[in-house]
């Protein structure tokens, strides 16, 4: 059984606080034509050079009923700076603009089969995994991407037709699991594509 969500599959549900005090879940969403999961964090490297990518999309997005979250899942014995309260740091200097919620317990992030921060699930109206995968191809250094599939995904989706390119490895650095390697992977988790 491959680790990451599969296409068609059901969204998990869950319900993690945000940095605003406010508990989320996927009925939060429940008027959301699409709906975009991200787990993110706030040292990730790949995660800092698509926040600006991330704050125009979810902009050009919102008036078509998309909506977007971000988990953070990443122990913090290790990463201290994705805390709860580095979280709320983060989101206040950056100014991002979606919810942002943490999963302590990782088990989100076990059930959506999180791979690296950060990774892009995004659920139709029936909240069906119909995209997975990265934003486009170079998250690191803004202006140099040269390929946009989040971006054509949700405007197929939103046209009515599946996305020419529905799964993608995301690019990034790997969730940070409780208790193993820095870059440990289960070995179910290999390449997506």
């Amino acid at each position: 059984m491959a680790f990451t969500l599969a296409l068609g599959a059901a969204a998990p549900d869950f319900n993690l606080p945000g940095i605003d005090g406010r508990h989320y879940s996927l009925a939060t969403f429940k008027d959301a034509r699409l709906v975009i999961v991200v787990f993110a964090c706030n040292h990730c490297p790949y995660v800092l050079g698509s926040e600006e990518r991330m704050k125009t999309l979810v902009a050009d997005y919102a008036p078509q009923g998309v909506r977007m979250i971000a988990i953070n899942s990443n122990e913090t014995d290790r990463h201290p700076a994705d805390s709860f309260a580095h979280m709320k740091q983060h989101a206040a200097e950056k100014g991002l603009t979606w919810p942002y919620v943490r999963d302590e317990s990782q088990q989100v992030a076990l059930a959506y089969g999180a791979l690296r921060t950060p990774h892009f699930y995004v659920f139709d109206g029936d909240r069906k995994l119909r995209y997975t995968g990265r934003m486009d191809d170079n998250p690191r250094e803004p202006g140099k991407e040269k390929t946009h599939e989040l971006r054509d995904a949700l405007d197929a989706l939103l046209a009515g037709r599946p996305p020419a390119t529905p799964l993608t490895n995301p690019i990034g650095c790997n969730v940070k699991w409780k208790n193993r390697d820095e870059h440990w992977m289960p070995a179910e988790a290999c390449d997506l594509v």
